[in-house]
């Protein structure tokens, strides 16, 4: 079997028809036989696929012929072959769902107004340079924090991306304006939307991770500023950068240690529950209950 792998990406670019767009893409995977999600809008490209290899390949080089899509960033991690099941392709109006499609600006160099890019080690000076005056902000769902996260970091009590701007604009972090703020995701794309977000509701220094928590793990590792593991958005759920990773989610069900969030087992919910192996046993601890949010959870991409 050939070697498989996942990539995750995105690309904002002006887009002047997304189902023509779409009808390419879909057309695309299927001939290379590819799986995973897609999203597309008149912003530009959002998507992580798994497959073979040479597939993928094949599916970077001719994604990157689009025009406004050579700048691409791909995001490689290791596959197992059934990490999606299926191919789904979409057209919406937003990229990430920050309810806002109308504030979103984009150029041919990607978002307008958004907040200053740095890669993995200019983070790592920015914060040795002005210590605790740095604040870490999560661009993620809550839940995926429980898991992973940077030290010491605002964590938004958010249940999706939805939530955001009501949650910014309710006056708590306002005594944070003035600071220098680090917006931070998985790849990237959330934050290029809420840094832009956040700048024009008066936050004056805003930064986000360049290729987001995959590329600062890739190139710092675990012995730096994040801590614990990176939810993604397939089946595998949770990948550790190196050996070293901490374990920092507390199961469900005993507050023991783990990392490893199961699926309900009502097939119409999505939800996940964080459980050890041993509370994981018990069946009563994964059945759907009135606290899940029937399959929101893993709507996002990037």
């Amino acid at each position: 079997m050939e070697l498989q792998k996942i990539i995750l990406y995105y690309g904002f670019a002006p887009i002047a028809d997304p189902e023509a767009l779409k009808l390419w893409q879909k057309t695309l995977c299927d001939s290379l036989g590819l799986k995973g999600r897609i999203l597309i809008s008149k912003h530009g490209i959002n998507g992580t696929l798994g497959g073979d290899m040479s597939a993928l390949k094949k599916y970077v080089r001719q994604t990157k012929e689009y025009p406004g899509f050579k700048k691409i960033d791909f995001k490689w991690s290791d596959g197992t072959g059934n990490d999606f099941p299926r191919l789904r392709v979409r057209v919406r109006s937003e990229l990430v769902a920050f309810n806002a499609p109308d504030e979103v600006v984009v150029d041919a160099n990607g978002v307008v107004g958004g907040g200053k890019h740095l890669k993995p080690a200019q983070v790592d000076a920015l914060v040795a340079e002005r210590g605790d005056e740095v604040v870490f902000f999560d661009g993620r769902n809550a839940f995926e924090a429980k898991i992973g996260k940077f030290k010491n970091a605002i964590i938004p009590d958010v249940q999706t991306s939805h939530d955001f701007i009501r949650d910014i604009e309710s006056g708590k972090y306002d005594d944070i304006k003035d600071k220098p703020i680090v917006t931070y995701c998985t790849g990237g794309i959330r934050c290029e939307i809420l840094s832009s977000i956040m700048i024009k509701r008066g936050f004056e220094e805003v930064y986000q991770i360049d290729g987001g928590i995959v590329r600062y793990g890739e190139s710092q590792g675990d012995k730096s500023l994040w801590e614990g593991s990176l939810y993604v958005f397939d089946d595998r759920l949770n990948i550790n950068f190196t050996p070293d990773a901490v374990t920092i989610g507390e199961c469900e069900a005993c507050s023991g240690p783990t990392s490893s969030f199961r699926n309900c087992t009502n097939l119409g919910c999505k939800d996940l529950v964080l459980l050890c192996d041993q509370c994981f046993e018990d069946p009563a601890n994964v059945q759907c209950n009135e606290t899940h949010t029937r399959g929101r959870r893993k709507e996002a991409v990037g």
